[in-house]
């Protein structure tokens, strides 16, 4: 008997390891299926092309339009402001997870949220983002940075939630973005364009300290051979982030290849949308930095998701991800609210992650990687640490939110295969016990 039960417990480990390797896949249709009051708003996506580039995705937030507050042709009401309506849609889907809690904890000013419309590379600076705010009774108000006529929806509830994948909000009306421009159409970069992050980020608001940073240093060219491989994730700390760095920090006054070390440190050698970071297996990456340095185990990120929120610890400073600036396979550009400067040349004095006092480890003069003097000390072999890899967001949807082609195995999957042969293997054991 307690072998059957073992055979059992082993048997729906690896079920489970196979069901979580699957890939999940956003189904629109089936996720709006059982609500009637959606239906309009359902086929309008089930008819256009974004329904198939949600599939790619996760970690999104829908803001379903009810029957009742559709215009009666939502075509027309988009020709009318010079929108496609397929760009409608896109500025519809945010590219965060928010809950009706995390609406409620929305500063005063509320918080800039990209959306899929942003990744058309149609929206000039922030007008492919949507300003969300907590207001009154109301669990919030979703508004284009430019206000205009039909460029604002209150949030009437939620609708239906899979945690950090997908909610799913009602709001009271269809939103235009601001600053469509029909001549701009084809200014989406094709795969094989590299895509300019200095322009990134010029066009859009809080970046210009990293954008001088980045072409002053040269890095930024560094960028394209990345792009045409595995792709690129870079973090940019926005302006406030550097005007808040302490002056004991010292650095802007880094020479050049020191400055172009800290740069690099910002950026992982792979595209990962914010749905990858938020459902992280591995959090220790190598960086651009690890990589140019050729010494495995340094100048890592450790990144995290706490309260919600995508953090990223250097052993120096604690920053978090406050939002997308760019999401287009293979770059994304996220916003982060600290600078990242790497321990390898950076020492807070009390030993902790953002303490008061700070010294820069090893002469600022040396150039990084040329030779072994320009670099700290080689660290001991128990503390070499091998670069690790992110993981496919796990297949955690509900099964109506699982596509019906299966994929290969996830890390998740392996893991969690893994974790119930543990627990098969103790039932196993105490029931031997007894």
């Amino acid at each position: 008997m307690r072998r059957q039960i073992s055979r059992l417990l082993v048997l729906l480990a690896v079920a489970a390891g196979l069901l979580a390797s699957s890939a999940a896949a956003v189904d629109v249709e089936a996720v709006l299926a059982p609500f009637p009051d959606l239906a309009g708003f359902a086929r309008l996506l089930a008819s256009s092309p974004v329904a198939r580039e949600l599939a790619g995705r996760s970690s999104l937030t829908l803001l379903a339009v009810p029957n009742a507050d559709l215009p009666q042709s939502p075509s027309s009401f988009a020709a009318a402001a010079g929108a496609d309506l397929a760009d409608v849609l896109r500025y519809h889907v945010l590219l965060e997870y928010m809950s009706p809690a995390d609406l409620r904890r929305l500063p005063a000013a509320g918080k800039l949220v990209t959306t899929l419309f942003q990744t058309t590379g149609r929206a000039s600076a922030d007008l492919g983002a949507v300003n969300v705010t907590s207001t009154g009774p109301s669990l919030g108000v979703v508004r284009s940075p430019a206000p205009f006529p039909a460029s604002n929806a209150t949030v009437l509830g939620s609708i239906t939630s899979v945690p950090y994948n997908l909610s799913v909000l009602a709001v009271n009306g269809l939103i235009v973005p601001s600053g469509f421009d029909l001549a701009a159409s084809d200014s989406r970069p094709s795969p094989a364009t590299t895509v300019n992050i200095t322009r990134v980020l010029a066009d859009a608001r809080g970046f210009n300290v990293a954008a001088s940073m980045l072409e002053a240093s040269g890095v930024a060219e560094e960028f394209e051979g990345d792009e045409r491989g595995a792709g690129i994730t870079v973090f940019v700390p926005t302006d406030d982030a550097f005007a808040s760095v302490p002056a004991g920090d010292r650095l802007q006054s880094l020479p050049a290849d020191r400055k172009a070390v800290v740069l690099r440190f910002h950026v992982l050698h792979s595209y990962y949308p914010l749905g990858s970071l938020e459902s992280i297996v591995n959090p220790l990456q190598p960086t651009l930095a690890t990589e140019y340095a050729s010494q495995a185990g340094r100048f890592t990120l450790n990144i995290t998701r706490t309260n919600g929120s995508v953090a990223i610890d250097t052993g120096v400073v604690l920053a978090t991800i406050t939002r997308t600036v760019f999401d287009q396979n293979p770059v994304a550009v996220f916003a982060v609210s600290k600078v990242l400067l790497p321990k390898e040349m950076f020492a807070r004095a009390t030993g902790g992650s953002d303490s008061a006092a700070v010294a820069i480890v090893a002469a600022a003069g040396s150039p990084p990687p040329a030779s072994s003097a320009s670099m700290p000390p080689e660290p001991d072999e128990s503390e070499k640490i091998p670069p690790t890899k992110l993981s496919a967001p796990p297949g955690n949807y509900t099964t109506a939110l699982l596509s019906s082609s299966a994929s290969s195995a996830t890390a998740t999957g392996w893991w969690s295969c893994i974790a119930l042969l543990c627990l098969a293997s103790t039932a196993a054991a105490a029931s031997g016990m007894r």
